[in-house]
């Protein structure tokens, strides 16, 4: 049996892929809704070079552990754990090519509305991007993998479920309370909320997070970790970038830009935006306008 997506460029029983996958047949309401999922998966990848086949939907390929090269003529990107690319319909020609074992997740997201979703997710209309995930992004992709397979196999599991796994991925992303596994609690809800209330402006201590939660500093730091899956000041520049990121889109100047999420230092903004991101916040914003 072959994967839908990862094929082997050099075939044989070494460097075949283990994987599990599904399509997905929407019901009517979500349909109606305008975005659905139309398949998903996941799959172990020996070492090795795997050719992903050209899909007429837009597709969503992260890897959730190990180091994968992801390259065709245009673009080249090294993807770590918790690093995702997002890829326009019709595109053609990528590989990807592993050192060591590697294990990777992906859905293919349809309907009319599934450009403007992926775009508010962080994807270009035009061309592949690679960016971080949230670990609740990733932990919420595994459960759309699950729900496919399970909804596959006539087992309990809906439409209904996997468009909530996927608005959840999008509330995430913008910042909005979402743990791990479940709501937020409270305590570390506020925290996130006055973060995106606050559009990322203001850098806020470690200390000035835990008076927010109404916990004390060492608590507050574990349950942050526990519930959203990185520490605190990491979800923040996070944040940020992502921000800052649609900042860039819409136009502003890399110096308007790291302003509205407080780094007024141009050289500090481009150097942290470069980390996060991959690239710099000029490169970026020549990518995003294009």
């Amino acid at each position: 049996m072959k994967s839908m997506l990862l094929n082997p460029i050099n075939e044989g029983e070494e460097n075949l892929p283990l994987f599990v996958e599904d399509v997905h047949t929407p019901d009517d309401l979500a349909r109606a809704s305008g975005i659905w999922i139309g398949a998903a998966g996941s799959a172990m990848l020996p070492q090795g070079t795997y050719r992903l086949t050209s899909m007429d939907r837009w597709l969503w390929f992260a890897v959730e552990s190990g180091t994968a090269q992801l390259e065709n003529d245009e673009v080249s990107y090294s993807l770590h754990g918790g690093d995702c690319c997002m890829m326009p319909p019709e595109t053609s020609g990528i590989a990807v090519s592993t050192q060591q074992e590697a294990r990777v997740i992906w859905m293919l997201v349809d309907g009319v509305l599934s450009g403007a979703f992926l775009q508010r997710l962080g994807a270009l209309p035009h061309r592949v991007m690679k960016q971080g995930t949230l670990p609740s992004q990733m932990t919420l992709a595994r459960h759309v993998v699950q729900a496919v397979v399970r909804i596959a196999a006539a087992q309990e599991a809906s439409s209904a479920q996997l468009q909530q796994l996927l608005w959840a991925m999008l509330a995430s992303h913008s910042g909005q309370p979402v743990a791990m596994d479940a709501v937020l609690s409270h305590e570390i809800a506020r925290v996130v909320d006055a973060m995106r209330r606050n559009q990322y402006r203001d850098s806020f201590s470690l200390a000035e997070m835990s008076a927010i939660s109404r916990m004390p500093v060492e608590t507050f730091r574990k349950r942050f970790v526990s519930e959203v899956g990185m520490p605190p000041q990491s979800y923040q520049l996070f944040c940020k970038m992502e921000r800052a990121k649609t900042l860039l889109k819409n136009g502003y100047t890399v110096r308007q830009a790291g302003i509205e999420v407080g780094m007024s230092d141009p050289y500090h903004f481009s150097k942290t935006f470069k980390n996060i991101v991959g690239m710099s916040p000029s490169a970026y914003s020549k990518t995003a306008l294009r």
